[in-house]
């Protein structure tokens, strides 16, 4: 059988697309896996430093697979796992958002350190006007929206535009079409101009850090920052700095 995700590596930047063109690129199990698959490949191979997520045809992701979920098969108990698996990812992932996404979709989307679409592209939390709850993607998704927002849309299940989208939070940008790709290209190149370490780092204190007391906070990033400056990270790129040269990480044109 053909693959349902597809997966590459060039110039540090792995690229991870959904391919079930027949479904809409829908959650099947078989996709999930795939996925899954796809995602730890990236995480531990040491030339990917930055991965895209991204689809094949008019849509990014249709949401969960019906047919299936009406068979009784197990569609969505890999779903957490695969949003975990970006969440947590020590590696930055931008979704580049081929076009519209819907319910489950969206939690990928959601869960991506950067999502990326095209202005025309729509979006929907569809799952009330099927009967059931947007229930696990709303631990990525209402860690994103503007909770009026998630209000609205998730109890609605109204379609919304990119721009809509970008405004509550949900995408970082809509842009036109045909900007799209040098977009996505300009946020990856600036991600590989980042230390791993430094990024990884990052990413954990964005999430982290607003849940903590403003007192702890400041005691927990003082030592933070402490050991990142003796890292020997810090030390190349602070000598890199001096020098007038780019840091040993950074790819070379």
């Amino acid at each position: 059988m053909d693959p349902l995700v597809r997966r590459e590596e060039a110039g540090g930047v792995a690229t991870i697309t959904l391919d079930s063109l027949h479904n809409r690129n829908a959650l099947s199990a078989r996709l999930l896996q795939e996925l899954d698959d796809a995602l730890t490949w990236a995480i531990e191979e040491p030339a990917v430093r930055v991965a895209v997520l991204t689809g094949t045809g008019p849509v990014f992701c249709s949401g969960a697979d019906l047919k299936e979920q009406r068979s009784g098969a197990p569609v969505t108990t890999s779903l957490p796992d695969v949003l975990s698996l970006i969440w947590e990812s020590p590696k930055p992932v931008i979704c580049r958002l081929n076009g519209t996404a819907r319910a489950g979709g969206l939690g990928l989307v959601a869960a991506c350190d950067f999502a990326i679409a095209p202005e025309a592209a729509s979006f929907a939390f569809t799952e009330v006007r099927l009967g059931v709850a947007p229930a696990m993607i709303s631990v990525t998704c209402l860690r994103r929206m503007d909770p009026r927002a998630a209000a609205e849309y998730f109890l609605t299940g109204e379609v919304f535009t990119a721009s809509r989208a970008a405004e509550i939070g949900l995408l970082t940008r809509a842009v036109p079409e045909d900007e799209l790709d040098a977009t996505v290209a300009h946020y990856a190149g600036m991600l590989l101009r980042g230390a791993p370490e430094a990024l990884a780092v990052t990413k954990r204190l964005v999430r982290e850090v607003p849940q903590v007391p403003v007192d702890e906070g400041f005691r927990l990033m003082a030592d933070l920052s402490a050991r990142r400056f003796a890292s020997e990270e810090a030390q190349e790129g602070i000598r890199a700095f001096m020098e007038k040269r780019p840091a040993s990480w950074v790819p070379h044109d």
